[in-house]
C-alpha cells in the first residue's frame, strides 16, 4: 500500500494503519497549515479519517478550524481501545461525532499499547495471588509480614537512592506508606502532596513545587554528564495537574498499569523541590490499595525485589532510558553550564537549558508502555517470590523457635540470636555465642539444636551426626 503523496494521503493512511503516536500528531498540528484540513475535511465531511484528524486538531492545539460541524456519521472512536490503554468512560464530541476515550487531557496524556505484555499485566489479578499465598501461610502469618514488608519497601526505595544508612528515614518513610497509602485526598493534588512531601522528608530545607531547574547526571572523569532533563519548573503545575486528570480518567482500568503510570509520569515531571523519587514509589502502592488491588495493611515490596536482583536494577535503568535516552539524544545539545544565578526557591545553579518549549510535547505525551510493562512484571514475581520469601521465612523461624524451646527455654530474642548466629556461621558454635549462652557448652545439646534447625532451613540436606566445632577455636581446623 502506497499513500496519496499529500499531506492529507498520509494522514488518512496513518490514522488508518498506523500506531498512534500522540507526540508527533501534536508536533506536526502545531506546525501544519489549517487550511490543509479544512479543505480535507470539506470534501468528505463524513469521512471518519478526516473527522479524527480534525478532532485531534483541535484538541492538540486548543484552535478552531474554519469548518462547519459534522451533521452525518457514525460515531467514532478517537483511539482504538483494543489497542491503546483509553478513559473507560469516553465524552462524545458533538462537533467531530467523535467519542473521545484519550487516557488523558491536553495538559498531559501518556500512550499505553497493549501489548501482550500489558495484557498479561491487566490480567494478572493481585488479590488473587494474595489469596493463593493466604492458603498456603494462613492469613495470621501473611498478615504479621505486612509491618515488616513495609519497612522493607521503604529501605530498599532508599537504597534505589543510595541513602539506606538513614534509618531514621527508612523507618519514617514506612510509616507514612502505611498510614497514607490508599487513604482519602488525591495525593496529586498540590496540597495534599506538599503535605505528603512534608510526611516523608521530615525536616528539610525546601517543600512544594519547584521553582528551579532539574536534571539526573553523573560525573564521568570530572566531566558532569546530564542524563535526564525535567521539565521546566514553570509548567510542572500544570503537568502535575494534567498527570491528576489522567487518573481521574483511568479509574476501572487496571489497577497495575494505573499505578505504573502515576510513578513513572511523576518521576518524569519531577515537580516537587524535594522526594520526588520516594513519592513515585509510594505512588505505586497508592494506586494499588486505592484501585482495591491490594487490601490494606499490606505493601508490596517492589523496590526490594529491584534492589534485590541485579536483572531487575538493569531493568528499572532500561525502562527510566526508555523515556531519558531518546529525549537526550534529541535535545542533549541543548544544555550547558554556566554562570550561576539563584532562583526563585533560593536553589543557585549555573545550569542551563534552552530547548524547554520543543521539548514539551514529549514531556506531554509520553509513551509510557515499556515502563508499564516493567512494573507489571515486577508487581508480579514481588508477590510470588519475594512475599512468598517474606512468609515462607516468618514460617520457618516460628517452626525454628518452637524446635529450639523444645531444648532450651528462654524469650524470643534469646531464641532469635541462637537461630541467627548458628545461620550465618554456616551451622558452627561461634565462641562469642558460646559466651552470651553458657548453656551451649554442652555439645550434645548444641547438636540437637543444630539438627532441628537444619531440619527446619535445610530440609533437603541430610544433617550428618558429626561434632560440633568452634570457629573460634584454633584447633578446629578453620
Amino acid at each position: 500500500m502506497r499513500p496519496n503523496p499529500t499531506v492529507e494521503g498520509h494522514l488518512f493512511f496513518a490514522l488508518r494503519y498506523e500506531p498512534i503516536h500522540l507526540e508527533f500528531l501534536a508536533r506536526l498540528f502545531h506546525e501544519m497549515d489549517p487550511s490543509i484540513l479544512e479543505s480535507w475535511i470539506r470534501s468528505e465531511p463524513t469521512g471518519q479519517y478526516a473527522r479524527r484528524a480534525g478532532f485531534f486538531y483541535e484538541w492538540f492545539t486548543g484552535r478552531r478550524l474554519d469548518v462547519p460541524d459534522a451533521i452525518a456519521g457514525n460515531y467514532v472512536d478517537a483511539i482504538d481501545p483494543d489497542q491503546y490503554l483509553t478513559a473507560p468512560r469516553s465524552v462524545n464530541s458533538q462537533r467531530w461525532r467523535v467519542r473521545d476515550n484519550l487516557p488523558g487531557a491536553r495538559e498531559y496524556c501518556p500512550l499505553v499499547i497493549r501489548t501482550d505484555a500489558i495484557r498479561e499485566v491487566e490480567a494478572f489479578s493481585c488479590a488473587a495471588a494474595l489469596q493463593t499465598l493466604e492458603v498456603q501461610f494462613g492469613a495470621e502469618l501473611l498478615l504479621r509480614s505486612a509491618n515488616w514488608l513495609s519497612h522493607k519497601e521503604s529501605r530498599a526505595s532508599f537504597l534505589i537512592e543510595h541513602e539506606e544508612q538513614h534509618v531514621d528515614r527508612v523507618r519514617r518513610f514506612a510509616a507514612v506508606m502505611g498510614r497514607r497509602c490508599g487513604q482519602d485526598g488525591d495525593p496529586l493534588q498540590e496540597d495534599v502532596l506538599t503535605q505528603l512531601q512534608e510526611e516523608i522528608l521530615g525536616t528539610a530545607t525546601r517543600y512544594g513545587l519547584r521553582k528551579s531547574p532539574v536534571f539526573v547526571g553523573h560525573n564521568d572523569a570530572f566531566i558532569s554528564v546530564v542524563d535526564y532533563i525535567a521539565p521546566q519548573w514553570e509548567d510542572a503545575r500544570e503537568l502535575l495537574a494534567g498527570l491528576g486528570r489522567t487518573m481521574a480518567k483511568t479509574v476501572g482500568q487496571s489497577a497495575i498499569v494505573r499505578a505504573a503510570v502515576a510513578s513513572f509520569g511523576f518521576v518524569y515531571l519531577h515537580p516537587m523541590a524535594d522526594g520526588n523519587g520516594r513519592i513515585s514509589r509510594f505512588l505505586v502502592n497508592d494506586v494499588l490499595r486505592r484501585d482495591g488491588a491490594v487490601p490494606a495493611p499490606f505493601i508490596l515490596p517492589i523496590s526490594a525485589t529491584i534492589t534485590n536482583n541485579s536483572r531487575e536494577r538493569v531493568g528499572y535503568d532500561r525502562a527510566l532510558e526508555a523515556f531519558s535516552k531518546p529525549l537526550m539524544q534529541r535535545f542533549g545539545d541543548r544544555y550547558d553550564f554556566s554562570t550561576e544565578i539563584e532562583c526563585e526557591d533560593g536553589v543557585r545553579t549555573n545550569f542551563r537549558f534552552d530547548a524547554y518549549a520543543e521539548a514539551m510535547p514529549a514531556w506531554r505525551y509520553p509513551d509510557l508502555t515499556p515502563q508499564v510493562e516493567y512494573v507489571g512484571h515486577v508487581v508480579r514475581i514481588t508477590i510470588q517470590d519475594e512475599m512468598t520469601n517474606e512468609a515462607r521465612y516468618l514460617r520457618d523461624l516460628e517452626r525454628a523457635r518452637k524446635a529450639v524451646k523444645n531444648r532450651l527455654e528462654g524469650p524470643d530474642p534469646d531464641i532469635d540470636a541462637i537461630i541467627r548466629s548458628l545461620q550465618q556461621n554456616a551451622w558452627q558454635l561461634s565462641g562469642s555465642l558460646k559466651k552470651r549462652f553458657p548453656q551451649l557448652e554442652d555439645s550434645h545439646l548444641t547438636k540437637q539444636i543444630i539438627g532441628d534447625l537444619r531440619a527446619v532451613f535445610d530440609p533437603d540436606v541430610e544433617t550428618r551426626d558429626e561434632e560440633v566445632r568452634d570457629p573460634d577455636d584454633p584447633r578446629s581446623g578453620y
